[in-house]
């Protein structure tokens, strides 16, 4: 077997669209156009029968990059800490005070968007400094 040369990531949530529009925006991703015979996404969601439609959506990095992001909607909520979660690297190669105005920076921007500031963890000696946070569903994710 040879090696696998593309990840998808894919989350479950309650409201897809939302929640791939806020990370849309939290990374440069774009929504990918909408299926061949279908001018938009609403157009191709309401031709599906109604148990299905606002049932997933996706977007990825206009660049290639890096991986699609999809999302899923599942009747469960979130109930305990994600086991993976994604570090949005925004502070690499900084250190000290410059890296921390990096990251409360973004912070900033985030939480305008309905992120919430979950936990500062701040440099120890052994990690540099990240931020604890969760998307409008509640995700954990780090600034990194």
């Amino acid at each position: 077997m040879g090696s696998i040369r593309q990840v998808q990531i894919t989350f479950d949530c309650a409201e897809p669209e939302r929640v791939a529009r806020f990370w849309c925006e939290v990374l440069g991703y774009v929504v990918p156009p909408p299926p061949e015979g279908f001018a938009t996404w609403d157009d191709f969601d309401r031709s599906l029968p109604p148990e299905r439609q606002g049932a997933a959506f996706a977007c990825s990095d206009p660049s290639g990059a890096g991986p699609r992001l999809f999302f899923q909607r599942v009747p469960e909520g979130k109930v305990v800490k994600n086991r993976v979660h994604l570090d949005v690297r925004v502070g690499t190669g900084l250190v000290g005070a410059e890296r921390l105005a990096a990251l409360e920076a973004e912070r900033d921007r985030l939480i305008a968007l309905g992120a919430v500031q979950y936990q500062v963890l701040l440099a120890d000696g052994f990690n540099e400094s990240c931020i604890v946070m969760q998307d409008i569903e509640g995700n954990e994710f780090c600034l990194d």
